[in-house]
């Protein structure tokens, strides 16, 4: 490699040993984000597999678009196997398309989704989720306090994707308990493993359930479905629902918890929302630039490259969504929240075929949660600022956000 390989900085060290699951990295992402832009804009990690860490728009925009060099299908996670390790991706039979899939398998098996996905379906759910978010509040506003991930953002999706499956709301603690081990807790092989397979028995339990009595929800959809003239193999059913409900809970509870603690922590934007109906559909585009929760990864083939900087065959790459975010060659004072910007062409759902799917779904949810607690609660804060956490990894958000508010009722 030269001095003009981006993944050096000018004297020739590499950057590298970043940490996504780091409590620095957790606390501060746009610090290394700014740091990396600057001096290294293609990064490297030995950690957790080894990985690269582009952070500039143009080059997360390049790499997710470039599925030749940098296809899906040889794994999504940001922790890679140790040598001689079957990847984690690989558990599950037929994988979790179409995330982790390439065309063609990735072509017909987003299109059994879409449907359920679509703007016209997704407002069908609008009324079960509103009273959802309102029986939710009506569980902790005579306390004058709550915590906001905790006993409302990380409640939401959890139910949404529960009811889309036809899944009882007895599941969501289970579910939540998941999730966490297969995201947050990605860097724990054995604890990961264990929840893959305890989501993936529990689904097979459901799916077969269906198979013998049939009712309305998404799995008995993906069983009856069929792909030229013939059912859909159980394995990408199982994938399907599984990728449904990891990629669905996680990230969309991840959302709306980064809204809960941006309006208790900053009292002027709160009060925006509160007087100014127009700003919302804006601030929720903020939102998602702002705090993105997604980092995806993908695994170079031979003569990758990003940016000039060599990608050796094999090796993972981290595209991180909420860095690209952070671009101020895009995006006008990048690293401050901005209620009313217009100009916000963000890859919070990322971008090319891989486009998060859920898209509609994700924004309607975080739209109704803000929508239902600011008519509930209108004025609230941070009990703490120093007791708000995050959880980091493929998927960053606040995990503890206790507020103090007017005790009333619902």
């Amino acid at each position: 490699m030269t001095q003009t390989d981006p993944s050096l900085n000018n004297s020739g060290e590499r950057f590298q040993n970043y940490d996504l699951f780091g409590d620095d990295y957790v606390a501060n992402p746009g610090e290394f984000w700014a740091n990396y832009r600057d001096k290294c804009p293609v990064a490297h990690s030995d950690l957790h597999g080894g990985s690269w860490l582009p952070v500039r728009y143009e080059d997360v925009q390049a790499t997710a678009r470039d599925i030749e060099h940098f296809p899906s299908g040889h794994g999504i996670s940001v922790v890679g196997p140790d040598e001689g390790e079957e990847d984690e991706d690989s558990m599950l039979p037929g994988g979790v398309p179409p995330i982790d899939a390439d065309p063609p398998l990735h072509t017909w098996t987003r299109r059994l989704i879409l449907p359920s996905m679509a703007p016209k379906a997704v407002k069908s759910y609008e009324a079960g989720t509103r009273e959802l978010c309102q029986r939710l509040i009506a569980g902790f506003i005579a306390d004058g306090k709550a915590d906001a991930a905790a006993d409302y953002a990380q409640q939401i999706p959890v139910r949404v994707i529960g009811a889309l499956l036809g899944v009882s709301e007895d599941k969501s603690d289970d579910f939540v308990s998941w999730v966490r081990g297969i995201l947050e807790y990605a860097y724990d092989k054995d604890r990961r493993k264990e929840a893959v397979m305890a989501t993936a028995s529990f689904l097979l339990e459901e799916i077969a359930k269906r198979k013998e009595t049939p009712t309305e929800d998404l799995i008995s959809e993906l069983i009856n479905s069929e792909v030229e003239g013939e059912p859909v193999d159980e394995m990408f059913v199982l994938g399907e629902a599984f990728l449904l409900m990891v990629a669905g809970i996680d990230t969309t509870w991840s959302a709306i918890g980064a809204a809960m603690y941006h309006f208790a922590a900053n009292p002027v934007d709160r009060r925006r929302m509160v007087e100014d109906p127009d700003v919302w559909p804006l601030a929720i585009e903020e939102i998602l630039r702002f705090y993105a929760p997604v980092t995806m990864a993908r695994v170079a083939e031979e003569g990758a490259e990003i940016n000039g900087c060599p990608i050796p065959e094999g090796d993972r790459v981290l595209m991180s969504f909420p860095a690209a975010n952070r671009d101020p060659d895009v995006f006008e004072d990048a690293d401050t929240f901005i209620i009313d910007r217009a100009k916000n062409r963000h890859l919070a759902f990322g971008v090319g075929i891989h486009r998060c799917a859920g898209s509609n779904l994700a924004r309607m949810e975080v739209r109704l949660a803000l929508e239902e607690w600011f008519k509930a609660i209108p004025e609230f804060e941070l009990a703490d600022p120093e007791s708000v956490t995050w959880a980091g990894g493929q998927v960053r958000g606040p995990r503890s956000i206790p507020v103090v508010f007017p005790a009333g009722k619902i």
